[in-house]
């Protein structure tokens, strides 16, 4: 085997490694979701001049750096292209709750039952509208506490961009200000478009964590937050 052969697999390697780091690096150099993109498609056509060069170079090597770049581009066209381009509708049912500060119902004693289709004990502790960051962006975020004890965060009404890696977040800072703070993930964010709930653990404290954030983790981006004020 010639030496020339046996940089087949580095040469591999080094194409893959060069463009996964470029992806996630450079995704995470500004908070504006186009200029991550931008940018990161300038890496992918810089990396590719520079294997084009070598290739032609070292004839040997055009294959290994073809197929590395071939691989990665197509994963990263499936996992952070295509879901910025198809949206993702849901139509969870989603509890709901008589405001905290709402003055209790006449109950059967003063001679009368409480309204119809009324929450029975389903209590909103704080609620708030979501505003557009890098994204435009609708609808009302909720927490409600159920009389169990457990806590539902809803997003009703909501609508916003199809994005890669999008997480929904509640944290003590608020993006649209400039800082999100410490936050805690409550997972993928089910859908861009549509009513959907989500856990939320009883440990985190609403007047510390005061913020929904929809927030792209791929690009460090914050779609956009709902700051939540008491019921």
């Amino acid at each position: 085997m010639t030496a020339r052969k046996l940089y087949r697999v580095p040469a591999f390697l080094a194409v893959v490694v060069a463009l996964v780091a470029g992806l996630f690096l450079l995704g995470r150099v500004s908070d504006n979701a186009t200029v991550s993109m931008g940018l990161t498609a300038l890496w992918f056509g810089l990396v590719f001049v520079v294997a084009a060069a070598l290739a032609l170079r070292i004839r040997t090597l055009l294959w290994p750096l073809a197929i590395g770049y071939a691989t990665v581009a197509v994963a990263a066209g499936v996992l952070v292209i295509a879901p910025t381009l198809i949206d993702k509708e849901v139509d969870e049912q989603i509890v709901t709750g008589v405001p905290a500060s709402t003055p209790p119902t006449p109950g059967k004693a003063d001679g009368e039952s409480p309204p119809r289709g009324a929450p029975q004990g389903n209590v909103q502790i704080a609620s708030g509208r979501f505003s557009s960051i890098a994204h435009e962006s609708t609808g009302k975020a909720a927490v409600v506490e159920l009389p169990s004890g457990a806590r539902k965060l809803t997003l009703s009404d909501f609508e916003t961009d199809p994005g890669p890696d999008v997480r929904l977040y509640v944290s003590t800072g608020d993006p649209a200000d400039g800082d999100l703070g410490r936050f805690r993930d409550l997972g993928a964010l089910k859908g861009n478009v549509g009513d959907q709930q989500y856990d939320l653990s009883r440990q985190v404290k609403i007047a510390r964590y005061s913020t929904v954030v929809v927030w792209c983790r791929a690009f460090s981006v914050a779609f956009t937050s709902a700051p939540l004020e008491r019921a």
